[in-house]
């Protein structure tokens, strides 16, 4: 059982390390506004291009921001719940013998 729930631990490791390389983008304003992520929901990079930002009033800003982060999160944390599924159907079905079935 001790091994069972060590190997979980090291899978869930292996995961958390998988998901710091994947990245996740998520564009607003036809790519004016661009916000990269990892799968661990860290913000990696911000682009904005210049000639937008010197039309573009404060506000509009600060909300197609918001926005463009939102999105990323949210691409995010769809792949962090993929990758943690796909891991518990794993190691559902090898702590299986451990309940007596």
């Amino acid at each position: 059982m001790f091994d069972k729930l060590l190997q979980a631990q090291q899978k869930a490791e292996e995961i958390k390390k998988r998901l710091d390389n994947i990245s996740v983008s998520a564009e607003v304003e036809g790519g004016k506004i661009k916000v990269i992520s990892t799968a661990n929901k860290r913000i990696t990079a911000i682009s904005l291009d210049p000639d937008f930002m010197r039309s573009a009033d404060q506000e509009e800003l600060e909300e197609l921001l918001a926005t463009a982060v939102n999105k990323a999160l949210e691409q995010a944390e769809n792949v962090n719940q993929t990758e943690m599924q796909a891991v518990t159907r794993d190691m559902m079905g090898g702590l299986g013998g451990l309940f007596g079935k």
